[in-house]
């Protein structure tokens, strides 16, 4: 399952080079991926921080935006 995540500009330096051994994944406007399960257990592994921005199943959601408010 696909797994959408955001990085910073210092922690997406230092997980390209496990991005490009661990996953055939996207890359997004704004350092934003998305990744299989194990890349992101890999960068965890690494502890390499990043936010974690939704998964494959996941309803998209407006920033900002509580959960089931109308608007």
């Amino acid at each position: 399952m696909p797994v959408v995540i955001r990085l910073s500009a210092r922690e997406e330096l230092r997980a390209l080079p496990i991005l490009l051994r661990h996953s055939p994944g996207t890359i997004l406007p704004n350092r934003t991926y998305v990744l299989s399960q194990e890349a992101v257990a890999a960068l965890e592994d690494a502890n390499i921080h990043f936010t974690p921005v939704g998964g494959e199943g996941e309803p998209p959601r407006l920033e900002g935006a509580p959960a089931g408010e109308r608007i």
